[in-house]
């Protein structure tokens, strides 16, 4: 009986099922997403979740933890560098699966796996917001705005005062 037992193997022996979920976890920190199957999107998930709440903490017990994992330095070195601060403020849910459609060789259902963070489309409190034709203004835009108006006032005040003088001397000719 396999009571309790939820571990998806995805047709691999535990050494390979490991070696592919650290390259494909190494992958996903580099490239930020990559397109794999449903199956593997969800195993690379529970994979790879707890790495990164690790690396919300840089120690170097923590920098040993995530290696023994990943056996690559340099998707360590990036992902404390670049990736844990952007997910600092984060309780969890780092990573995205997104269906993608069916593979044309043998219809395996596919997906798109993503860190949230670092998408700019679905990541409504960006930093730098897209504008639409409506644009909405941050508060900053407004404060910006507000304090060039007064300068731009006083300089189109001036060609006015000139421009009446000028109106003045053709009246007279």
């Amino acid at each position: 009986m396999r009571h309790g037992k939820k571990f998806n193997h995805l047709g691999r022996t535990a050494s390979h099922r490991s070696a592919m979920l650290s390259n494909m976890a190494c992958s996903l920190i580099e490239h930020k997403r990559i397109n794999t199957t449903v199956a593997k999107a969800k195993a690379l998930r529970v994979y790879v979740e707890p790495l990164l709440t690790k690396a919300k903490e840089d120690t170097t017990h923590n920098r040993r933890i995530v290696f023994s994992y990943l056996q690559n330095k340099e998707a360590v070195t990036e992902l404390f560098r670049t990736v844990a601060p952007k997910i600092a403020e984060r309780n969890g849910g780092y990573t995205r699966i997104i269906k993608t459609g069916f593979r044309p060789g043998d219809a395996a259902d596919t997906a798109l796996i993503e860190l949230v963070d670092f998408n700019e489309l679905y990541n409504p409190n960006a930093e730098e917001k897209k504008t639409t034709r409506r644009s909405r203004r941050s508060t900053t835009a407004k404060t910006a705005v507000a304090a060039a108006a007064p300068v731009v006032e006083e300089k189109a005040a001036e060609p006015t005062a000139e421009a009446a003088d000028s109106t003045e001397e053709k009246t007279e000719e």
